[in-house]
């Protein structure tokens, strides 16, 4: 699988990366073993997690310390350290601790301030730890994951060398900040959008709920391809995006995310069909979903 750069950090990363949210539920250790050595395999070089990803940090320090040199490691920050207030300097700093140990490194590649609020990020308090964990030799690069306002923060923050957000056909308010030639990374997450196409009735969740509704709106009609491979290609191929996470407990649907990556860009009739859904809905007055 072709590696891109990661912004100006100087690291590159598959096109797609592993999203370790989804296999907590997975009882069998061997299971998880076979799921996260099978993503190496398939030469995924990058794979995200965070604090609130249930066991994912441990799961991945248990099975993948032995093979460390082979994948960029992105985790995030900014809660749940026990006895310390959430969104402090010593938590960000004793989480950054706590998942090196977790996950049996001496460093983590990209170190994420997790859906950090915007006056807390104003305040600066939480950029510097991380920063500081950069210096200190903890983070390779000092990263920001979230939307809307507090993205826009970040994107304007030195401290900041790559971001994480949402990008999909049910949520572009993030695509021009990303392709606005800011140098810094870019990993996309919910490139799928809760699966919107699939879905028969409105989930409850927040955010499916709200994909479903904007697919709704879109009306789009069939236009000659799986909806997964159109949602994957036009995401991945947005200016200024190094790499899409996809999170799967099912190695045959992250091979058919990277041979539809590998297909390029989307054609232009396509693009122009969805460009013109998303006009007609009213896309350009959604805020990116949080």
């Amino acid at each position: 699988m072709p590696l891109t750069p990661l912004g100006q950090t100087g690291l590159s990363v598959s096109a797609l990366g592993f999203g370790a949210m989804h296999f907590d539920a997975l009882a069998d250790e061997a299971e998880v073993a076979r799921l996260l050595n099978g993503v190496l395999d398939l030469g995924i070089t990058l794979i995200d997690t965070a604090r609130g990803y249930g066991r994912s940090e441990e799961r991945i320090g248990r099975h993948l310390a032995p093979r460390r040199h082979e994948f960029l490691l992105s985790t995030k920050f900014g809660y749940g350290v026990d006895g310390v207030p959430d969104w402090t300097y010593p938590c960000i700093v004793q989480g950054v601790e706590r998942a090196l140990r977790l996950m049996k490194t001496d460093h983590i590649d990209i170190g994420h301030l997790h859906s950090c609020p915007l006056p807390i990020l104003q305040r600066g308090e939480v950029s510097e730890a991380l920063a500081d964990c950069v210096r200190a030799g903890k983070l390779r690069v000092a990263a920001y994951s979230g939307e809307n306002a507090e993205l826009a923060h970040a994107i304007g923050d030195g401290r900041f060398a790559s971001l994480q957000c949402s990008l999909s056909l049910c949520d572009r308010a993030n695509a021009p900040r990303v392709a606005g030639g800011h140098g810094k990374g870019v990993l996309v997450k919910r490139a799928l959008a809760g699966l919107a196409w699939a879905r028969t009735q409105r989930p409850q969740d927040h955010c499916e709920g709200s994909y479903f509704d904007r697919w709704q709106a879109m009306a789009l009609p069939d236009l000659g391809l799986p909806w997964p491979e159109i949602a994957l290609r036009w995401a991945a191929h947005q200016p200024g995006v190094s790499s899409l996470l996809l999170g799967s407990q099912r190695l045959a649907h992250l091979r058919a995310g990277i041979d539809a990556i590998e297909r390029g860009p989307l054609p232009g009739d396509l693009l122009t069909a969805l460009d013109a859904a998303w006009q007609r809905a009213g896309g350009d007055g959604w805020p990116g979903i949080v």
